[in-house]
Parts: structure tokens; C-alpha cells; sequence
């Protein structure tokens, strides 16, 4: 196996290990625990997949509705599933979170409201507070998705700007019980993150969103400023008593896919070493210093004896400054093969676990030891591509992207770099 189709098939385990299908029917409820109905209510990448995993073994009556990506729809028998735009907010994210409420806003104190949350729940929720317009909201988006905010400071602003988030959907549903199971695409696991966290309570404040919105200098609305400064965008906070009948279950996080792509590593001959699950920062300054860690392993073998498998998750960001396609994962990517300057010893591959990358329907990418030779022989040069944030734009070129198509998970981003221990290894 060569080293881009094992990077692959370490991608794929990921993937594999945070199906629906596999990790939501241990967190299903008890038949003794539902006393009137089981109603699913979710939103996210995921919850289409999710919702037919409960469907698969929920044999008891059963309904509701989840919202997920256009492209991302998985066929369902008793649950509706909607689909609406990601990562900008669209029409039918909107009726699809009215309709979400007025669910939620019919359930008894013996019913069971079951919330299928995964990531991508933060656009595909898309109801903005009132007089908050869906034209405000997708600006809000636009803006934060294009000024270098990590993911936690993002849903920090946008859950004080919905009527759905930062723990509304859960009060809404009140008072039947709550389950949330939450599959997590947010560094840390923080349940508040995780689609802005409609179905927890919130510590966060309007003033905490306001400071966020002033360090990356980004214009709000007028109405959405005004929601933020008078109070009015107050999220539900931890220990509101709409809140007491619910429990929340992490059922799929980024750390077991990264033990799971460590398995396929290992039987191939290759250490693996998980760095963390949870890495953040500006793409192209990630890039570099894993290059920096993998150059010292090839060249000295510290802090790592050769061969290994360097793996890491979380959740980059890209401050936009050029007009190419973007990408978190394949911005890394390119860094990271501009630093190692073709050393005969590295190999790697960085995607994201939902099969979208950026705005691309492309995962990801590979890079190896040729790959800035053959760049400059078609005459793209790797530098002016970084800066343009066209990572995608370099990789496709070489031949050299990854894509899955919708892979109905989500468990952040996925990267890994080999190092040989010799230099003609296959």
C-alpha cells in the first residue's frame, strides 16, 4: 500500500468510527423511559443519518423533523428530514427551525423530546432573533466565517443572535423530558459549541459576543447590534429550571476517530502518536509548526523514532485575504509542504471528516515529497497559492485532492502525517 492510500484508509476508519449507525443506538432511551412520545427534533451534518439510526431501532411510535445539508439527506420512513443551506444560512433553514419550535412548543410533560445535534447546526438553524432579518443573519455569517474567529467565538455570537440556539429549542420544549445526543465537531467537546448549542444552557453573554464582534472588527446589522447591547439576545443560562429535565450524551467526538485511524496506522508498521484532538489556530501558522515537529522527527527522530504516524484534530480557521477558494484543511496542508521543502521522509493528508473542506465539496488533500517539484513544473508556485487562500485551487490542480462526497458524520477536522523511517519506503 503506498503511502496516499494508506493516508486514506486511515481517513476513511475515522470517518467509519463516528457513524450514526454505529455509535447513536447505545444512547437511545429505554422503551420504560418514554411515558407518552418519542419525538426527534435535530439539526446538523449528521442528524439525517442520526434520525434513520433511530428509526433502525426504535421499534416503538415515533416522529419529528431534522434539518440537514443540501446533499446530506438520508431516506426516512417516520421522522422528516429537511435540508437547507451550510455554512451560510438559508430560506429553508429558517422554516425548518420555525417548525422545529412549534414541535417543541406542542410536547407534554410525559413525552420525550430526543435531539439529534451535530455540526453544521449553527446555519442550519437559521432563525434569527425578532427583528433580526435572514439577510442580517447571513451577513453575521458571512462576516464571521471570513475574519480568522475560531469556532467557539463564532457560535458565541451567533447563538445571541437566535431564537432557536444557546439553549432555546430545550426551553421551548418544556416540560417534557430532554435527551440530546450530540455528535461533536468542536474542539474540547464544549456541548454550548457544538451547533450553538440549542439544547444547553449557555454561560456566555451578549457582552461576550459584543467583544468578540469588536476584536475582529466586524460590522453588525443595526439590528443585530441592537439585540446584542440592549440584552435582548440573552442566551438560556445553566440551572434555568426549563432546563432541569435534560441530559446530554456526546455520542461521536473527534478523539476516538483519531483512535481509530491510530489502529490502521499501527497495523501498517507505523507508531502512531495523537497529538490532540483539539488544535486551533490560523491554518497556515498549524501547518508550520507541524512541519516544524515533523522535520525534527525525520531528521533526528525526536521526540518520535521513526517510522510514525503524527495525528491530530480540531479546528483551524483562515483569515481570508485572497480571492481563492479557501479551504482550512488544505490551507494547513499547503504550509505545511512549503516548510518541509519536499523531504524525502514526509507524507500527509489533511480533510475534513464531513466530506466539505471550506465552501468545496472536496474533504481534503495529500502532499508528499514531490509535490512543490511538480507545482513549479506546471507552473503554480505553492506561495502565491497561500496567499491567494487557494489551497484547493493548488491540490486540485496536482490531482491531488480528496473527496469522500457526504460522508453523514462530523467530527472535525482530520490530519495526519507519516514519517519513514528510511527514505525509500513505497
Amino acid at each position: 500500500m503506498n503511502h496516499a492510500s494508506l493516508m486514506r484508509a486511515m481517513f476513511d476508519a475515522a470517518i467509519a468510527s463516528a457513524q450514526p449507525a454505529r455509535c447513536v443506538p447505545p444512547h437511545l432511551p429505554r422503551p420504560d423511559e418514554v411515558g407518552g412520545r418519542l419525538v426527534v427534533l435535530g439539526a446538523g451534518k449528521a442528524s439525517a443519518a442520526m434520525a434513520r439510526a433511530v428509526e433502525d431501532h426504535w421499534k416503538g411510535p415515533l416522529g419529528g423533523l431534522v434539518v440537514t445539508r443540501y446533499g446530506y439527506q438520508v431516506p426516512c420512513e417516520r421522522i422528516e428530514i429537511v435540508q437547507a443551506a451550510h455554512p451560510v444560512p438559508d430560506a429553508a433553514g429558517l422554516q425548518a427551525a420555525r417548525r422545529l419550535l412549534a414541535l417543541a412548543d406542542g410536547l407534554g410533560p410525559d413525552d420525550v423530546a430526543l435531539c439529534l445535534i451535530s455540526g453544521g447546526g449553527s446555519s442550519l438553524l437559521a432563525l434569527p432573533l425578532a427583528g433580526i432579518t435572514l439577510e442580517d443573519l447571513q451577513q453575521v455569517h458571512r462576516d464571521l466565517l471570513a475574519s480568522g474567529a475560531s469556532i467557539g467565538e463564532m457560535n458565541t455570537v451567533r447563538r445571541h443572535l437566535s431564537a432557536i440556539q444557546g439553549g432555546r429549542l430545550a426551553a421551548a420544549c418544556h416540560p417534557a423530558r430532554v435527551i440530546s445526543l450530540l455528535l461533536s465537531d468542536v474542539p474540547g467537546d464544549q456541548p454550548p459549541d457544538i451547533a450553538s448549542g440549542p439544547t444547553v444552557g449557555d454561560a456566555s453573554t451578549c457582552a461576550d459576543a459584543l467583544d468578540i464582534v469588536r476584536r475582529y472588527r466586524i460590522a453588525l446589522p443595526a439590528s443585530a447590534r441592537e439585540a446584542l447591547e440592549s440584552g435582548r439576545g440573552e442566551s438560556v443560562k445553566p440551572g434555568d429550571p426549563r432546563l432541569a429535565g435534560t441530559a446530554t450524551r456526546i455520542v461521536a467526538a473527534p478523539q476516538q476517530a483519531l483512535h481509530a485511524a491510530a489502529e490502521v496506522a499501527r497495523r501498517h508498521g507505523y507508531t502512531p502518536h495523537i497529538l490532540g484532538d483539539a488544535i486551533e489556530g490560523e491554518a497556515r501558522d498549524v501547518g508550520k509548526v507541524l512541519a516544524a515537529l515533523a522535520l525534527n522527527v525525520a531528521e533526528r527522530g525526536e521526540p518520535f523514532a521513526r517510522p510514525c504516524a503524527l495525528l491530530s484534530g480540531g479546528e483551524t480557521t483562515v483569515t481570508l485575504r485572497g480571492q481563492g477558494r479557501g479551504g482550512r484543511n488544505v490551507e494547513c496542508l499547503l504550509s505545511l509542504a512549503i516548510a518541509t521543502r519536499g523531504h524525502p521522509r514526509i507524507h500527509a493528508l489533511m480533510g475534513d471528516t464531513d466530506g466539505v473542506d471550506g465552501m468545496e465539496e472536496i474533504a481534503g488533500a495529500c502532499a508528499g515529497p514531490d509535490t512543490l517539484a511538480r507545482a513549479f513544473a506546471r507552473g503554480i508556485h505553492p506561495l502565491r497559492s497561500l496567499d491567494a487562500n487557494d489551497g484547493h485551487g493548488f491540490f486540485a490542480a496536482l490531482g491531488d485532492s480528496v473527496v469522500t462526497g457526504p460522508t453523514l458524520t462530523n467530527v472535525n477536522d482530520f490530519r495526519v502525517i507519516l514519517v519513514d523511517a528510511c527514505v525509500d519506503m513505497p
